[in-house]
């Protein structure tokens, strides 16, 4: 049963491999005939493809060829034009050439005439010359000097004139310029009159106080007197003692020290020393403060410590009454502000003002004029060298370097010669007059003169026949000169000549 079942098995199987094989062969013999069309149809769409290609080919040649040949016949008539220009540019050289050698030839004829002429001028010069000197007896080196003679004495006379002239100009344009800076800077800052001694007044509660501050056999006085350096006054005036001395910082110590001691009640030699060494710190340290606070209002950085210090002491100093500190603010916001004016360096103008009197601070203890002293300490503690040339320089010592040097001299005349910023004995003062007038006296043709405006002009009279208008040009810039070497003054001396000439007659 089993293997009837296998054997019918595998009969099934062969005969179905048998249809299978048939209907494999069948579809495989279709798609090879479909294989066939298909490519019998795309070898003909491929020559229809092929046919195209070509003929479009033969029209993009001929269309190229077309373009090409246009454009050749473009250039070559491009090329044609240009050789036409060069041909007309070629011919126009050629006839320039023909009239530049032309002229040449005309300018050579010209030279030869000019030449023959020339000498022809010189024969007749020497002629002329030569009949001259017959006729006025002089040779030409004679003439020569004589003309010469004559003509420097007009140019002396000319010279004069336009240098009166050009100095008038400048003179008027400058002070134009400088009294609009100037009263620009003395606007803008603002400053208080000052007027301070040599001494100070101490007051008191009593007379009595008188007594205790003498001691027994004066032994409070002495020891007071001793450690500052100070001579105390006690006389008929109530109830206040006069502190006398020319150091300002050891009349303040004792000053403090005796107010201290006034208050305190207990005076003896021990107090007073003892109110002295802490009056000697109060002042120290009002001192760095006060260089301090200048150097911050100014806007003054980077100054030696030293330097500060100096610059605080000037507090206690003055000139003329002037505070000299308060002076060295005022004149480094008048050298600030006229530098800013003027365009050149504000910083150094302000520096400059700030330490140009710092050495009165110390010229009582170094000898020399206070502006080298200055000079000399700045330079030591490393300031530059256009600052000390200012210090130096502000009192015409030394020649400035610079514009800020210049400025700082105006600037520090500014402020002296402001009203109330100085104070001067009548006897300074009359003084200071009487030798203004005898130096304009001293020079020849001077009649008389007159110091007027409290000794801020002086006006010479001179002699009309001996002093013309040239030589007064002359005379005022001399007196000017010896006024500046031999007188010390405040701000600036105006010199006025007056020359007049009068004819008088009387009818009888």
């Amino acid at each position: 049963m089993v293997l009837a079942a296998v054997l019918a098995l595998i009969v099934g199987a062969g005969a179905g491999y048998t249809m299978r094989k048939q209907q494999a062969e069948s579809q495989i013999g279709s798609a090879e005939e479909q294989a066939k069309r298909i490519l019998e149809d795309a070898e003909a769409k491929g020559e229809a493809k092929k046919k195209e290609a070509l003929l479009e080919a033969k029209e993009d040649i001929h269309r190229l060829r077309q373009d090409l040949d246009r454009d050749t016949k473009d250039r070559r008539n491009e090329l044609s034009r240009q050789e036409r220009r060069l041909v007309q540019k070629e011919e126009n050289l050629d006839r320039k050439m023909d009239l530049l050698e032309k002229k040449e030839e005309d300018l050579s004829a010209r030279d030869e005439a000019l030449e023959k002429e020339r000498v022809s001028i010189a024969e007749l010069h020497e002629q002329q010359k030569a009949e001259l000197e017959r006729i006025s007896q002089m040779t030409t080196e004679e003439a020569k000097t004589l003309l010469m003679a004559e003509a420097e004495d007009e140019m002396k006379l000319e010279k004069a004139k336009m240098i009166k002239d050009y100095e008038q100009q400048a003179k008027d344009e400058a002070d134009k310029i400088a009294r609009d800076i100037v009263s620009q800077a003395i606007q803008r800052c603002a400053a208080d009159q000052v007027a301070e001694t040599t001494v100070s007044v101490v007051a008191l509660p009593n007379d009595e106080m008188k007594g205790r501050i003498i001691g027994r056999e004066g032994r409070n006085i002495r020891a007071l007197e001793t450690l500052t350096g100070i001579g105390l006054i006690i006389d008929d005036t109530p109830e206040a003692v006069i502190l006398s001395g020319f150091d300002p910082v050891r009349r303040e110590v004792a000053r403090i020290a005796l107010e201290k001691l006034i208050q305190d009640g207990r005076i003896h030699p021990a107090r007073i020393e003892e109110m002295v060494d802490k009056a000697r710190h109060e002042v120290d340290q009002r001192i760095k403060e006060a260089g301090e606070q200048a150097t911050f209002d100014t806007g003054v950085n980077g100054l030696h410590p030293e330097l500060v210090r100096l610059i605080g002491r000037l507090k206690y100093r003055t000139s003329y009454g002037q505070n000299v500190l308060n002076h060295s603010v005022e004149v480094s916001y008048l050298a600030g502000i006229m530098a800013a004016e003027l365009g050149v360096d504000v910083m150094l103008a302000k520096r400059a003002g700030l330490l140009h009197d710092i050495g009165k601070a110390i010229d009582h203890e170094v000898e020399g004029p206070h502006a080298q002293i200055g000079a000399d300490y700045a330079r030591k503690h490393h300031e530059s060298k256009e600052v000390v040339n200012a210090i130096e320089a502000h009192h015409g010592e030394v020649e400035p370097m610079t514009v800020e040097a210049v400025l700082v001299a105006a600037a520090d005349a500014i402020s002296a010669a402001r009203p109330g910023a100085r104070r001067e004995s009548l006897e300074a003062y009359l003084k200071r007059l009487t030798r203004l007038e005898e130096i304009a006296k001293s020079f020849d043709g001077v009649e008389s003169c007159f110091a007027i405006q409290a000794g801020r002009e002086i006006r010479v009279m001179v002699k009309p026949d001996k002093v013309d208008d040239v030589a007064s040009v002359g005379l005022a810039h001399d007196i000017v000169k010896k006024i500046e070497s031999e007188l010390e003054y405040p701000g600036q001396i105006k010199a006025t000549i007056i020359r007049e000439t009068r004819v008088v007659d009387y009818a009888k």
